[in-house]
């Protein structure tokens, strides 16, 4: 019977990478990814020849039903993201969600356990993380608000994610519902060269990015402390 493996990739250093999800991207018949060539980059660094075929948010139902009829041919997959785990605040949840509905239990989805923005961040983010909330990345309009309204007055460290484009405006709503001093760490081009966590009350973190502009680049992971 086929499998569906959900493989943890890198969310920058290419080294981060388990052997066991080398051995399953060497040995399944298709490489399921959003982006082919920042795959290819990778399957090229581990000299493996597994073909990729694109899926992603836009992906096609004619595409879904594709990747369906080639598990029900009994062809094991891989399914990928650009960077980090799938399915956690990524488009492959949707596709896993109609694997289990086609064929429910007779198509084992099997995780490949790997690196993870979300707890990269955390583990190097200085505070006490017993309990959390993981946002993901917040509404661009509807809702923004009520959910900066609920971080602002969370007894849990809430975390989400924020693109460049958004980020100083984010900065600009937490100050605006948490308060200047809220503790945040904002963490950015984490594992790779330029590896920054930003700590301290809001209104400094948010002078530091107005203050160098040249490092609003990337995604972001934005931890906020609970109240205390």
């Amino acid at each position: 019977m086929a499998t569906l493996y959900i493989v943890g990739t890198p969310i920058g250093n290419l080294e981060d990478i388990t052997l066991r999800a080398l051995r399953v991207l060497k040995e399944v018949t298709i490489v399921l990814c959003e982006d082919t060539r920042v795959t290819k980059r990778l399957l090229t660094k581990y000299e493996i020849e597994t073909p990729v075929m694109s899926y992603h948010a836009q992906s096609k139902l004619a595409k879904v039903e594709k990747i369906l009829a080639l598990l029900e041919e009994g062809n094991d997959l891989a399914l990928v993201s650009d960077a980090g785990t799938p399915c956690i605040s990524d488009p492959g949840s949707l596709l896993t969600k109609q694997v289990l509905e086609r064929f429910g239990e007779q198509v084992p989805i099997v995780s490949i356990p790997g690196p993870s923005a979300l707890i990269t961040a955390l583990s190097s983010a200085g505070i006490s993380v017993a309990e959390f909330t993981f946002l993901g990345f917040l509404p661009h309009k509807k809702g923004r608000e009520t959910l900066f309204k609920e971080i602002a007055g969370s007894s849990r460290v809430m975390v989400f994610y924020e693109s460049t484009h958004r980020i100083e405006k984010a900065l600009e709503s937490l100050e605006k519902f948490c308060g200047a001093e809220r503790h945040i760490i904002v963490a950015r081009e984490l594992t790779k060269i330029y590896e920054e966590y930003v700590r301290g009350g809001v209104a400094s973190v948010r002078a530091h990015f107005t203050k160098n502009p040249d490092r609003v680049r990337g995604e972001f992971v934005v931890i906020v402390d609970r109240v205390y």
